[in-house]
Protein backbone atom coordinates (compact mmCIF):
# COMPACT_ATOMS: atom_id res chain seq x y z
CA UNK A 1 0.00 0.00 0.00
CA UNK A 2 1.29 3.65 -0.83
CA UNK A 3 1.71 6.25 1.67
CA UNK A 4 -1.50 8.00 2.85
CA UNK A 5 -1.84 11.48 3.08
CA UNK A 6 -4.04 14.14 3.76
CA UNK A 7 -4.13 15.49 0.85
CA UNK A 8 -2.83 14.09 -2.46
CA UNK A 9 -1.53 16.49 -5.05
CA UNK A 10 0.76 14.63 -6.52
CA UNK A 11 -1.17 11.79 -7.47
CA UNK A 12 -3.87 14.14 -8.97
CA UNK A 13 -1.84 16.20 -11.00
CA UNK A 14 -0.23 13.37 -12.44
CA UNK A 15 -3.68 11.94 -13.80
CA UNK A 16 -4.19 14.98 -15.11
CA UNK A 17 -0.74 15.63 -15.97
CA UNK A 18 -0.77 16.48 -19.99
CA UNK A 19 -3.94 18.84 -19.83
CA UNK A 20 -1.81 21.01 -17.45
CA UNK A 21 1.64 20.64 -19.10
CA UNK A 22 -0.13 21.47 -22.33
CA UNK A 23 -2.25 24.49 -20.55
CA UNK A 24 1.17 25.65 -18.72
CA UNK A 25 3.39 25.30 -21.99
CA UNK A 26 0.72 27.94 -23.67
CA UNK A 27 1.11 30.47 -20.98
CA UNK A 28 4.81 30.07 -21.19
CA UNK A 29 5.40 30.15 -25.07
CA UNK A 30 3.17 33.64 -24.52
CA UNK A 31 5.40 35.01 -22.31
CA UNK A 32 1.72 36.58 -20.68
CA UNK A 33 2.48 36.02 -17.55
CA UNK A 34 0.36 38.41 -15.92
CA UNK A 35 -3.47 39.42 -17.20
CA UNK A 36 -3.25 37.07 -20.26
CA UNK A 37 -5.42 35.67 -21.69
CA UNK A 38 -6.53 32.48 -19.99
CA UNK A 39 -7.27 34.59 -16.84
CA UNK A 40 -10.33 36.16 -18.33
CA UNK A 41 -11.71 32.69 -20.18
CA UNK A 42 -11.25 31.41 -16.53
CA UNK A 43 -13.30 33.87 -14.99
CA UNK A 44 -15.64 33.35 -17.78
CA UNK A 45 -16.10 29.43 -17.31
CA UNK A 46 -16.14 29.79 -13.76
CA UNK A 47 -18.60 32.19 -13.76
CA UNK A 48 -20.90 30.06 -16.38
CA UNK A 49 -20.36 27.04 -14.02
CA UNK A 50 -21.48 29.05 -11.02
CA UNK A 51 -24.50 30.34 -12.78
CA UNK A 52 -23.31 33.46 -11.79
CA UNK A 53 -22.39 37.22 -13.83
CA UNK A 54 -19.22 38.37 -12.68
CA UNK A 55 -16.10 35.84 -11.15
CA UNK A 56 -13.12 38.47 -10.45
CA UNK A 57 -10.13 36.79 -9.39
CA UNK A 58 -7.69 38.09 -7.16
CA UNK A 59 -4.23 36.58 -5.67
CA UNK A 60 -5.76 34.68 -2.92
CA UNK A 61 -8.98 34.23 -0.85
CA UNK A 62 -7.56 36.14 2.19
CA UNK A 63 -7.23 39.23 -0.56
CA UNK A 64 -10.70 38.37 -1.72
CA UNK A 65 -12.18 38.73 1.58
CA UNK A 66 -10.48 42.32 2.28
CA UNK A 67 -11.78 43.43 -1.45
CA UNK A 68 -15.08 42.44 -0.50
CA UNK A 69 -15.45 44.46 2.92
CA UNK A 70 -13.75 47.29 0.63
CA UNK A 71 -16.32 47.08 -2.20
CA UNK A 72 -18.97 47.42 0.60
CA UNK A 73 -17.05 51.10 1.82
CA UNK A 74 -17.31 49.62 5.18
CA UNK A 75 -15.63 52.40 7.62
CA UNK A 76 -13.56 52.33 10.76
CA UNK A 77 -15.79 50.84 13.72
CA UNK A 78 -18.25 49.19 11.35
CA UNK A 79 -18.94 45.72 13.19
CA UNK A 80 -18.61 42.60 10.76
CA UNK A 81 -20.46 38.97 11.66
CA UNK A 82 -18.81 35.85 11.43
CA UNK A 83 -18.38 32.63 12.62
CA UNK A 84 -15.66 31.85 15.69
CA UNK A 85 -14.92 28.27 14.54
CA UNK A 86 -12.57 29.16 11.09
CA UNK A 87 -9.56 29.97 10.29
CA UNK A 88 -7.83 33.17 11.34
CA UNK A 89 -8.29 35.02 7.39
CA UNK A 90 -11.99 35.84 7.98
CA UNK A 91 -11.31 37.98 10.95
CA UNK A 92 -7.93 38.77 10.12
CA UNK A 93 -9.28 41.26 7.28
CA UNK A 94 -11.96 42.94 9.10
CA UNK A 95 -9.32 43.48 11.69
CA UNK A 96 -6.94 45.12 9.24
CA UNK A 97 -9.70 47.39 7.84
CA UNK A 98 -10.42 48.75 11.32
CA UNK A 99 -13.76 46.81 11.37
CA UNK A 100 -14.81 45.14 14.43
CA UNK A 101 -14.94 41.65 14.29
CA UNK A 102 -18.14 40.03 15.76
CA UNK A 103 -17.67 36.29 16.80
CA UNK A 104 -20.33 34.19 17.55
CA UNK A 105 -21.03 30.35 17.86
CA UNK A 106 -21.44 28.12 15.28
CA UNK A 107 -24.07 25.29 15.18
CA UNK A 108 -22.25 22.09 16.63
CA UNK A 109 -23.98 19.85 14.24
CA UNK A 110 -22.87 21.44 10.72
CA UNK A 111 -19.92 23.52 12.27
CA UNK A 112 -21.60 26.81 10.04
CA UNK A 113 -23.18 30.24 11.74
CA UNK A 114 -27.16 30.34 11.97
CA UNK A 115 -29.64 32.95 11.79
CA UNK A 116 -30.63 32.93 15.09
CA UNK A 117 -27.07 33.23 16.05
CA UNK A 118 -26.23 35.97 14.29
CA UNK A 119 -29.41 38.22 15.31
CA UNK A 120 -28.62 37.91 18.97
CA UNK A 121 -24.93 39.95 17.37
CA UNK A 122 -26.84 42.37 15.58
CA UNK A 123 -26.36 45.77 16.34
CA UNK A 124 -26.85 49.14 15.17
CA UNK A 125 -22.80 49.36 13.75
CA UNK A 126 -23.60 45.81 11.98
CA UNK A 127 -22.36 46.04 8.15
CA UNK A 128 -22.03 42.97 6.86
CA UNK A 129 -22.13 39.23 7.80
CA UNK A 130 -19.28 36.65 7.01
CA UNK A 131 -21.03 33.67 6.98
CA UNK A 132 -18.22 30.14 6.92
CA UNK A 133 -19.51 27.46 4.78
CA UNK A 134 -17.24 25.21 6.87
CA UNK A 135 -15.71 22.16 5.81
CA UNK A 136 -17.55 21.76 2.53
CA UNK A 137 -21.31 22.51 2.91
CA UNK A 138 -23.36 25.96 3.07
CA UNK A 139 -24.46 27.77 5.88
CA UNK A 140 -28.44 28.20 6.17
CA UNK A 141 -28.26 30.99 3.76
CA UNK A 142 -32.06 31.36 3.10
CA UNK A 143 -32.55 32.63 7.06
CA UNK A 144 -29.82 34.37 6.93
CA UNK A 145 -30.20 36.52 3.44
CA UNK A 146 -33.71 37.12 4.78
CA UNK A 147 -32.74 38.30 8.39
CA UNK A 148 -29.80 40.52 6.55
CA UNK A 149 -32.22 41.65 3.88
CA UNK A 150 -34.90 42.78 6.88
CA UNK A 151 -32.26 44.68 8.51
CA UNK A 152 -30.23 46.38 5.48
CA UNK A 153 -26.94 44.05 6.46
CA UNK A 154 -24.66 42.86 3.16
CA UNK A 155 -23.66 39.34 3.27
CA UNK A 156 -20.36 37.98 1.99
CA UNK A 157 -19.79 34.35 1.63
CA UNK A 158 -16.41 32.59 2.64
CA UNK A 159 -16.60 29.84 0.19
CA UNK A 160 -13.11 28.93 0.14
CA UNK A 161 -14.09 25.24 1.82
CA UNK A 162 -17.01 24.84 -0.47
CA UNK A 163 -16.96 26.31 -3.99
CA UNK A 164 -19.62 24.01 -6.06
CA UNK A 165 -21.30 22.99 -2.64
CA UNK A 166 -25.45 23.73 -4.07
CA UNK A 167 -27.91 25.47 -1.64
CA UNK A 168 -31.73 24.64 -2.17
CA UNK A 169 -34.09 27.29 -1.09
CA UNK A 170 -37.53 26.52 0.10
CA UNK A 171 -39.35 27.58 -3.02
CA UNK A 172 -37.05 24.82 -4.69
CA UNK A 173 -34.45 27.24 -6.46
CA UNK A 174 -31.00 25.38 -6.12
CA UNK A 175 -27.91 28.17 -6.58
CA UNK A 176 -23.94 27.13 -6.03
CA UNK A 177 -21.96 28.29 -3.08
CA UNK A 178 -21.08 31.93 -3.21
CA UNK A 179 -23.83 33.29 -5.26
CA UNK A 180 -26.30 34.02 -3.23
CA UNK A 181 -24.87 37.54 -0.95
CA UNK A 182 -23.79 40.47 -2.47
CA UNK A 183 -20.65 38.89 -3.05
CA UNK A 184 -18.85 35.25 -2.83
CA UNK A 185 -15.05 34.77 -1.90
CA UNK A 186 -12.76 32.19 -2.23
CA UNK A 187 -9.23 30.58 -2.74
CA UNK A 188 -7.67 28.14 -4.68
CA UNK A 189 -5.17 27.49 -2.44
CA UNK A 190 -3.66 24.05 -3.69
CA UNK A 191 -5.71 21.83 -1.20
CA UNK A 192 -8.91 23.78 -2.14
CA UNK A 193 -11.53 21.42 -3.96
CA UNK A 194 -10.55 23.86 -6.84
CA UNK A 195 -7.11 24.69 -6.18
CA UNK A 196 -3.85 25.93 -8.69
CA UNK A 197 -0.47 25.06 -8.33
CA UNK A 198 -0.04 28.23 -5.71
CA UNK A 199 -1.62 31.29 -4.29
CA UNK A 200 -4.95 32.53 -6.18
CA UNK A 201 -8.68 33.53 -5.01
CA UNK A 202 -11.63 35.10 -6.63
CA UNK A 203 -15.03 37.31 -5.59
CA UNK A 204 -18.11 36.18 -7.25
CA UNK A 205 -21.20 38.82 -8.03
CA UNK A 206 -23.94 39.71 -9.64
CA UNK A 207 -24.09 43.26 -9.22
CA UNK A 208 -22.81 45.32 -11.94
CA UNK A 209 -21.55 48.12 -9.52
CA UNK A 210 -20.28 45.78 -6.64
CA UNK A 211 -18.34 44.02 -9.85
CA UNK A 212 -16.90 46.92 -11.02
CA UNK A 213 -15.53 48.15 -7.91
CA UNK A 214 -13.96 45.22 -7.08
CA UNK A 215 -12.12 44.75 -10.88
CA UNK A 216 -10.85 48.81 -9.53
CA UNK A 217 -10.04 47.66 -5.89
CA UNK A 218 -8.11 44.64 -7.29
CA UNK A 219 -6.17 46.99 -9.69
CA UNK A 220 -4.66 49.60 -7.39
CA UNK A 221 -8.19 51.27 -8.07
CA UNK A 222 -7.92 52.05 -11.60
CA UNK A 223 -10.74 52.47 -13.58
CA UNK A 224 -8.46 53.64 -16.10
CA UNK A 225 -5.35 53.31 -16.76
CA UNK A 226 -3.35 55.67 -14.29
CA UNK A 227 -6.64 57.24 -13.30
CA UNK A 228 -6.95 55.69 -9.71
CA UNK A 229 -10.41 56.83 -8.43
CA UNK A 230 -9.90 54.04 -5.39
CA UNK A 231 -8.21 53.25 -2.69
CA UNK A 232 -6.63 49.82 -4.09
CA UNK A 233 -4.64 47.07 -3.77
CA UNK A 234 -2.55 44.86 -6.05
CA UNK A 235 -4.39 41.69 -6.18
CA UNK A 236 -4.60 39.53 -9.59
CA UNK A 237 -4.05 35.58 -10.37
CA UNK A 238 -1.04 34.97 -13.04
CA UNK A 239 -1.43 33.39 -15.99
CA UNK A 240 -0.29 30.41 -15.47
CA UNK A 241 -2.49 29.49 -12.35
CA UNK A 242 -5.50 30.18 -14.67
CA UNK A 243 -4.17 28.00 -17.25
CA UNK A 244 -4.05 25.58 -14.33
CA UNK A 245 -7.54 26.31 -13.00
CA UNK A 246 -9.16 25.78 -16.32
CA UNK A 247 -8.15 22.46 -16.63
CA UNK A 248 -9.02 21.30 -13.31
CA UNK A 249 -12.66 23.03 -13.50
CA UNK A 250 -13.13 20.47 -16.02
CA UNK A 251 -12.52 18.09 -13.39
CA UNK A 252 -14.34 19.85 -10.90
CA UNK A 253 -17.34 18.25 -10.52
CA UNK A 254 -15.87 14.51 -10.77
CA UNK A 255 -13.38 15.69 -7.98
CA UNK A 256 -16.30 16.49 -5.36
CA UNK A 257 -18.02 13.32 -6.48
CA UNK A 258 -15.02 10.97 -5.18
CA UNK A 259 -14.99 13.17 -1.89
CA UNK A 260 -18.52 12.28 -1.50
CA UNK A 261 -18.33 8.86 -2.36
CA UNK A 262 -15.33 8.43 -0.07
CA UNK A 263 -16.89 10.46 3.00
CA UNK A 264 -20.08 7.63 2.31
CA UNK A 265 -17.66 5.27 3.28
CA UNK A 266 -16.28 6.99 6.12
CA UNK A 267 -20.38 7.01 6.81
CA UNK A 268 -21.13 3.72 6.79
CA UNK A 269 -18.24 2.11 8.45
CA UNK A 270 -18.74 5.15 11.71
CA UNK A 271 -22.29 5.48 11.95
CA UNK A 272 -22.48 2.97 14.52
CA UNK A 273 -19.45 3.20 16.02
CA UNK A 274 -19.95 4.09 20.09
CA UNK A 275 -17.63 6.89 20.34
CA UNK A 276 -17.69 8.42 16.86
CA UNK A 277 -20.10 11.42 15.37
CA UNK A 278 -19.83 11.64 11.93
CA UNK A 279 -20.56 14.87 10.49
CA UNK A 280 -23.86 16.69 10.54
CA UNK A 281 -25.36 17.46 7.57
CA UNK A 282 -27.43 21.01 6.14
CA UNK A 283 -30.47 19.34 4.47
CA UNK A 284 -30.45 21.92 1.90
CA UNK A 285 -26.90 21.50 1.06
CA UNK A 286 -25.03 19.48 -0.88
CA UNK A 287 -21.79 18.90 0.80
CA UNK A 288 -18.44 18.18 -0.78
CA UNK A 289 -16.21 17.58 2.12
CA UNK A 290 -13.02 20.04 1.81
CA UNK A 291 -13.15 17.96 5.23
CA UNK A 292 -13.95 15.04 6.67
CA UNK A 293 -14.25 15.86 10.37
CA UNK A 294 -15.83 13.35 13.04
CA UNK A 295 -15.87 14.32 16.25
CA UNK A 296 -15.29 12.05 19.69
CA UNK A 297 -15.00 12.82 23.27
CA UNK A 298 -12.54 15.42 24.31
CA UNK A 299 -10.05 12.59 26.59
CA UNK A 300 -10.24 9.94 23.29
CA UNK A 301 -9.18 13.07 20.46
CA UNK A 302 -5.61 12.86 21.28
CA UNK A 303 -5.75 9.62 21.75
CA UNK A 304 -6.96 8.57 18.80
CA UNK A 305 -4.53 10.80 16.61
CA UNK A 306 -1.46 9.30 18.16
CA UNK A 307 -3.11 5.74 17.19
CA UNK A 308 -3.33 6.75 13.70
CA UNK A 309 -0.01 8.60 13.63
CA UNK A 310 1.32 5.03 14.68
CA UNK A 311 -0.15 3.82 11.66
CA UNK A 312 1.46 6.14 9.18
CA UNK A 313 -2.04 7.66 9.20
CA UNK A 314 -2.38 11.93 9.15
CA UNK A 315 -4.99 13.79 10.96
CA UNK A 316 -5.59 17.17 11.32
CA UNK A 317 -7.23 19.38 13.76
CA UNK A 318 -9.23 22.01 12.68
CA UNK A 319 -9.17 24.20 14.33
CA UNK A 320 -7.48 23.72 17.68
CA UNK A 321 -7.22 27.53 18.71
CA UNK A 322 -10.60 29.61 18.40
CA UNK A 323 -10.17 33.17 17.63
CA UNK A 324 -11.45 34.44 20.61
CA UNK A 325 -8.21 33.03 22.57
CA UNK A 326 -5.54 33.96 19.88
CA UNK A 327 -3.05 36.51 21.29
CA UNK A 328 -3.96 39.24 18.76
CA UNK A 329 -7.75 39.33 18.84
CA UNK A 330 -7.67 39.72 22.79
CA UNK A 331 -8.30 43.12 22.38
CA UNK A 332 -12.00 42.47 21.94
CA UNK A 333 -12.28 40.91 25.10
CA UNK A 334 -14.09 38.05 24.74
CA UNK A 335 -13.78 35.12 27.34
CA UNK A 336 -14.32 31.23 26.95
CA UNK A 337 -17.82 31.42 28.97
CA UNK A 338 -19.17 33.16 25.94
CA UNK A 339 -18.58 30.37 23.24
CA UNK A 340 -19.50 26.86 24.62
CA UNK A 341 -19.88 25.25 21.08
CA UNK A 342 -16.33 26.50 19.94
CA UNK A 343 -14.83 25.37 22.99
CA UNK A 344 -16.14 22.04 23.06
CA UNK A 345 -15.18 21.99 18.79
CA UNK A 346 -11.62 22.33 19.81
CA UNK A 347 -11.15 19.57 22.16
CA UNK A 348 -13.12 17.08 20.04
CA UNK A 349 -12.70 17.39 16.26
CA UNK A 350 -10.51 15.35 14.25
CA UNK A 351 -10.28 15.38 10.53
CA UNK A 352 -9.48 12.35 8.30
CA UNK A 353 -7.42 12.22 5.18
CA UNK A 354 -9.74 13.05 2.46
CA UNK A 355 -9.09 13.82 -0.93
CA UNK A 356 -9.52 13.02 -4.67
CA UNK A 357 -7.71 10.21 -5.40
CA UNK A 358 -8.14 7.77 -2.37
CA UNK A 359 -8.07 3.97 -3.35
CA UNK A 360 -10.21 1.60 -1.36
CA UNK A 361 -7.49 -0.31 -0.18
CA UNK A 362 -6.34 2.99 1.77
CA UNK A 363 -9.43 3.92 3.19
CA UNK A 364 -9.94 0.65 4.05
CA UNK A 365 -6.57 0.92 6.42
CA UNK A 366 -8.07 4.07 7.76
CA UNK A 367 -11.49 2.62 9.02
CA UNK A 368 -10.33 -0.36 10.14
CA UNK A 369 -7.49 1.50 12.31
CA UNK A 370 -10.02 4.28 13.78
CA UNK A 371 -12.65 1.20 14.73
CA UNK A 372 -9.88 -0.55 15.91
CA UNK A 373 -8.74 2.55 18.50
CA UNK A 374 -12.62 2.58 19.64
CA UNK A 375 -13.44 -1.33 20.08
CA UNK A 376 -9.76 -0.95 22.31
CA UNK A 377 -10.87 2.04 24.14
Amino acid sequence: MREIRMVDLQSQYLNIKEEIDDAMRTVISSAAFIKGNEVGLFENELAEWLGVKHVISCGNGTDALQVALMALNTEPGDEIITSNFTFIATAEVIALLKLKPVLIDPDPLTFNITAEAIERAVTPKTKAIIPVHLFGQCAGMEEILALARDRGIAVIEDTAQATGAEYSFSDGSRVMAGTMGEIGCTSFFPSKNLGCFGDGGALFTSDDNLASMIRSITNHGMTKRYYHDHIGINSRLDTIQAAILRVKLKHLHHYNQARQELALMYDNAFKDIDGIEIPGRNNRSTHIFHQYTIKTDASLRDRLREHLAGKEIPSMIYYPVPLHRQKAYSWLGYNSSSFPVTEKLTSTVLSLPMHTEMMNEEAGFIISSVIEFFKNS
